[in-house]
C-alpha cells in the first residue's frame, strides 16, 4: 500500500528556527518554468517510487507560492513526479516566499547537488543563475537606491557562481558557451561523443558551420 506523507506542520519546541513543513495537494503544484534538469522514468526513478511506496516521502520538497496562489517547485521535481506516478494526492513541502530571481537561484543551487548532471543541464542552469544574479544586482534594494550586491559585472558573477558550485569562473563560462551549440551537437556532448573542450570551441562557429 502506498503511504501518504505524514508530516506535522508544527516545528518541535526544541527547534524554533526550523522551517515549517506543510502538506499540500499535488494538483496545486507546477513545475519550475525552464527547469533545466531532466526527470527521467529510469531505474533511479523506480527505486524512488519503491521507497515512497514503502516508507513515504521522507524529505519535503521546497516550493514557492505564486501570484495565482499555486505552488512552484524549487527542489523536488523527481519526488513530485514519483508521487504523481504512484497516484498520491499530497506531498510534504517547505514553502518559501521568493521572488522570481531568488527562486531561480535557489532552484539551480538545490539541483546542482545531484550526483549525475549532464553538461547540457549544467550549461542551462549556470546561465539561468547568472542571468538572475545580474538582474538582482541591478535592482535597487529596499533600503536605498544603490544597486544590490555592489558592482556585479558578468565576469565577477561567473566567478561567484563557480565558487558556490565548485567550478572556476572560467569553467562556468565554458559551460555557458555550450548553450550556443545546435541541439544535435549538444546531445553528442551529453552522450560523450564529443569531448567538453572541443565542444566549447565548436560553440563559436555559426549555426550553419556547426
Amino acid at each position: 500500500m502506498v503511504n501518504e506523507p505524514n508530516y506535522s506542520s508544527n516545528p518541535s519546541k526544541d527547534e524554533p528556527k526550523k522551517e515549517k513543513v506543510r502538506v499540500i495537494p499535488l494538483e496545486y503544484i507546477d513545475e519550475f518554468p525552464g527547469h533545466p534538469f531532466k526527470v527521467l522514468d529510469d531505474e533511479s526513478m523506480q527505486k524512488l517510487m519503491n521507497s515512497i511506496e514503502e516508507i513515504g516521502v521522507q524529505s519535503p520538497i521546497v516550493a514557492r507560492i505564486k501570484e495565482d496562489q499555486r505552488y512552484e517547485i524549487i527542489s523536488g521535481h523527481r519526488r513530485v513526479h514519483a508521487c504523481r506516478r504512484l497516484g498520491l494526492k499530497l506531498i510534504p513541502a517547505i514553502v518559501r516566499d521568493l521572488s522570481r530571481d531568488e527562486a531561480i537561484i535557489a532552484m539551480v543551487d538545490a539541483n546542482l547537488q545531484r550526483e549525475h548532471i549532464l553538461p547540457s543541464e549544467k550549461a542551462a542552469a549556470y546561465k539561468m543563475k547568472m542571468d538572475a544574479m545580474k538582474r538582482k544586482a541591478g535592482r535597487p534594494s529596499k533600503n536605498n537606491s544603490t544597486p544590490m550586491a555592489g558592482n556585479f559585472k558578468g565576469t565577477e558573477t561567473a566567478d561567484i557562481v563557480g565558487a558556490e558550485s565548485g567550478d572556476s569562473g572560467d569553467q562556468v563560462r565554458r559551460y555557458i558557451r555550450l548553450n550556443e551549440l545546435v541541439p544535435e551537437l549538444l546531445e553528442m556532448v551529453d552522450r560523450e561523443s564529443i569531448a567538453f573542450r572541443p565542444a566549447v570551441e565548436l560553440s563559436y562557429l555559426s549555426e550553419d558551420e556547426q
